[in-house]
């Protein structure tokens, strides 16, 4: 049984059926897309720009409307559609973290006050002991010294690094990454898939969009292959990596490849 495997056993974390989603006439996105995701997987979504790996990310945040589908999360209900309209499920939204390419930090709070603002708002947290935490995450992340710095004044490594850290402070039950390192100079990337590659440590389930090959190779204990808004490959990462199975797949990989080395 290969690790991958091993992570299946029990009910999945989360449950995708029949997702589908076009933006207006003529433009599908996500076209019947099925999967599900177990505790402690790390899940990794390659593929060609336009294949709908972003955009299933968003729909998996509650961030997108859908035309039909049905994601459950731990069993229950979290997205569906139905009469034309789609139901999220608000609860279930707060135990899911999600980090874009393009950090969005508030840029008119420092730090400490970006990372405090959504556990006092949303979780009623008291400031206390919300800062209590944060000072722990930015110790723990190589961070503690820009606690009240503001983000003009940080790094783009800097800046995904407290994105994370923002996450986190949420408690969250499943992680999204959608492409954290794509907009950073190639020096800054290896200080972000530090901090990614330390989450791994404490079993946090991820599912992580990247067009960096070599960071799914290191990272991901499956790896699912997007294109034309379908799961074309769903496997080990030695696999899919490696040896795909599809023709579409092994081009993409070859490619990919070539371009990186």
């Amino acid at each position: 049984m290969t690790d991958s495997q091993s992570q299946r056993a029990g009910d999945p974390l989360l449950r995708i059926e029949s997702l589908r989603k076009s933006y207006g006439a003529g433009h599908p996105v996500l076209q019947g897309v099925d999967f599900e995701t177990y505790a402690g997987e790390r899940i990794v979504v390659i593929g060609p720009s336009g294949g709908g790996k972003s955009t299933l990310l968003r729909v998996i945040m509650g961030l997108e409307d859908i035309d039909e589908g049905l994601i459950t999360f731990k069993g229950r209900n979290y997205v569906s559609a139905a009469g034309g309209r789609t139901r999220i499920d608000a609860g279930i939204r707060r135990s899911i973290g999600m980090v874009f390419q393009h950090y969005t930090l508030f840029p008119h709070l420092n730090v400490m006050r970006n990372l405090v603002l959504a556990p006092c708002k949303v979780n009623h947290e008291t400031r206390a002991s919300a800062t209590k935490r944060g000072l722990a995450l930015l110790e723990r992340f190589g961070l503690a010294e820009k606690a009240g710095a503001y983000p003009s004044q940080l790094s783009g490594g800097q800046k995904q690094r407290v994105a994370i850290v923002r996450a986190l402070m949420m408690d969250p039950t499943l992680m999204l990454f959608d492409e954290v390192t794509s907009a950073l100079d190639p020096e800054l990337v290896a200080e972000v898939e530090q901090v990614i590659l330390q989450l791994t440590g404490q079993d946090l389930p991820m599912v992580i969009v990247t067009h960096d090959i070599w960071f799914a190779k290191r990272i991901a204990s499956r790896v699912l292959f997007c294109d034309g808004g379908r799961i074309v490959e769903d496997g080990p990462p030695e696999q899919v990596l490696s040896n795909p199975k599809t023709e579409r797949a092994r081009d993409f990989v070859t490619r990919v490849y070539h371009a990186n080395g």
